[in-house]
């Protein structure tokens, strides 16, 4: 049994562990990283960053703040090379720590509770190495009895490849933790890989572990892996659909990778919180503890804000904005289809799209031919960047027509410039515009909320809102209170720093 090396001092109030986000990716989750560093001067943070591509991360977008004490890179793709994974088993390897690894990541039994106890000492001792993966005998004989006993797809290559893939990596944020300088608390900001070197971290370290999920990683990755091209399904199984279905065993490989190392980190993790009770309950779904899981919205800095009522045209401007990427997951194509029944109501609104158009250029082609098709090119203009704090006051309504969000930034923004808003029903988007409960939803509705991919009843909900004088004021009324009262920097803030307090208070003792 390999021993844990004594903790050091520590160097960092908080660990942060971040997977493809701050500081190489602008907005979003990383805005949020962002925030709550500079939002928190007092406390120290290092900073663990895990990307896949390294090409895909050459510029960091955000300057890195003097309370950031340390920060690493380490890339996935660079975890091994296929050259170095066909050399001979020439040594047995540690039998029974592979064994166990197998089991729990890769059968399809589920896992007891003490089989991730287990995983998690053998992964935090460093009882398995890499090389012991890639060349043992052990490794060998795991991989080939895995195959024999649950795989049903006729493809050993397959199987051995795709087991590979997921091991590499997964060794080598081992190795790399054993070398990760010690803070008094860590703070994963989602499961998945970095969730799972949270794990491993906490059981070095015997420290608080904070976990926090903008999105529910487990189910973000279900839809990744549903479009994947890079897994080739079988005739018969290309016709089937759903993920949740009988699909390509290589997809569900994987599905059950991302599955149990969320499940490690919601059971090493406390406190685990989302941004809105409809992702707190698909933790609870997923393994999260009831005891453990707990609501803490996102919040918004008002002062930037404070003149931008001021700031607005008279009346009801007829403009119509969507603020975001234009990339499929958006469904900016809604927005256009829906401002050809806004335009027909009301000759003269206007359609802004307002993002940029370099991430799927493809899309951003199709959305500038369905804007010409549809006769909209005097009516639909695409803006590229803006400051949105100039842009938001010249709106008389902002539109999200995404298919996926968790709580999004740019409603609250919206608001805080008096902006009502209309928003497809996804992630937090109801709770916020109709009000989550009690007291918040008294204060009524802050816009409308329409079906997913409805470009009719979207065009309806604009047109309703902006023909409707009196309803559009008492919209405007009720989002610039409801995100004052409840959706602040100060109060996310204040509920992360008590976190942290609590979790560092724990480290002294």
């Amino acid at each position: 049994m390999t021993t844990k090396p004594l903790n050091t001092a520590p160097i960092a109030d908080v660990c942060l562990l971040l997977e493809g986000t701050w500081p190489y990716v602008r907005g979003g989750v990383s805005s949020w990283v962002n925030q709550l560093i500079l939002g928190l001067p007092e406390l120290t943070f290092s900073v663990f960053f895990i990307g896949g591509q390294q090409s895909a991360y050459t510029k960091r977008q955000y300057a890195i703040p003097p309370n950031v004490v340390h920060i690493e890179e380490h890339f996935l793709e660079s975890s091994w090379t296929a050259g170095r994974a066909v050399m001979s088993a020439k040594r047995e390897g540690p039998r029974a720590e592979i064994n166990a690894l197998h089991e729990f990541f890769h059968h399809p039994a589920e896992p007891l509770a003490e089989q991730g106890e287990q995983v998690l000492e053998i992964l935090a001792a460093g009882e398995v190495t890499l090389d012991d993966v890639l060349h043992s005998r052990a490794s060998w004989d795991a991989v080939t009895e895995g195959y024999t006993n649950h795989c049903s797809d006729p493809s050993f290559v397959n199987y051995f490849w795709t087991l590979r893939t997921m091991q590499a990596p997964l060794m080598m944020l081992c190795e790399a933790a054993m070398r990760m300088p010690r803070a008094r608390a860590l703070h994963s900001i989602s499961t998945g890989y970095a969730g799972l070197l949270g794990s491993i971290l906490q059981s070095r370290w015997n420290c608080a572990y904070v976990l926090s999920e903008h999105g529910i990683y487990t189910k973000e990755r279900k839809i990744d892996l549903a479009q994947a091209s890079w897994i080739s399904d079988s005739p018969d199984e290309a016709l089937k659909t759903g993920i949740d279905s009988e699909v390509n065993y290589v997809r569900r490989l994987w599905i059950r990778f991302f599955e149990r190392i969320g499940l490690l980190a919601y059971r090493s993790a406390n406190p685990i919180t989302a941004l809105y009770e409809g992702n707190r309950q698909r933790q609870l779904a997923d393994g999260a503890d009831p005891q453990r899981a707990r609501v803490i919205p996102n919040g918004i800095a008002m002062d930037v804000w404070s003149n931008a009522i001021e700031q607005r045209p008279p009346g009801i401007p007829p403009i119509v904005g969507l603020i975001g990427r234009v990339v499929p997951i958006k469904d900016v194509k809604t927005f256009i289809r829906a401002m050809r029944g806004v335009v027909s109501a009301i000759p003269e609104a206007e359609g802004w799209i307002v993002g940029p158009e370099e991430e799927d250029p493809e899309y951003a082609s199709e959305c500038h031919s369905l804007v010409v098709s549809l006769g909209l090119q005097d009516k639909v203009k695409f803006l590229g960047y803006r400051n949105i704090r100039e842009l938001l006051p010249e709106l008389g309504m902002m539109v999200l027509t995404s298919i996926s969000e968790a709580q999004p930034l740019v409603i609250l923004e919206a608001w805080a410039a008096g902006t009502p808003v209309v928003s497809s029903d996804v992630g937090s988007c109801r709770e916020l515009i109709e009000g989550a409960e009690g007291e918040d939803r008294a204060l009524g509705c802050a816009g409308e909320v329409v079906a997913i991919a409805d470009p009719q009843a979207t065009s309806r909900a604009i047109v309703s809102l902006l023909s409707d004088s009196t309803r559009w004021h008492q919209a405007q009324s009720v989002g610039l209170k409801r995100v004052n009262t409840y959706y602040t920097e100060t109060l996310m803030l204040q509920r992360y720093r008590t976190l942290y307090h609590d979790a560092i208070a724990m480290e002294a003792q």
